[in-house]
């Protein structure tokens, strides 16, 4: 993994809210170093940025799209 500074402005799409979708990220995000932040969108996804070393970022990213329980992600949107 890479070990240089990113920081990735994400859009996760599906069933995201009303399931711990921000908490769990949030809670993922800080055990791995990671910095940023995640919230709602009144549109039904959950915006978050994501700050810290990019195989970190990557992880996190990847384990919000496919580990977090009673959530169902359709799409992710990476910049």
């Amino acid at each position: 993994m890479s070990n240089e500074v990113v920081r990735r402005h994400v859009f996760f799409t599906g069933r995201v809210q009303g399931v711990f979708f921000r908490a769990n990220t949030r809670r993922k995000a800080q055990e791995s170093g990671i910095s940023g932040w995640v919230r709602n969108l009144s549109d039904g996804r959950v915006e978050a940025v994501f700050e810290g070393p990019e195989g970190r970022v990557r992880a996190v990213i990847d384990w919000c799209t496919n580990s977090i329980p009673h959530a169902r992600v359709d799409n992710v949107e990476v910049r």
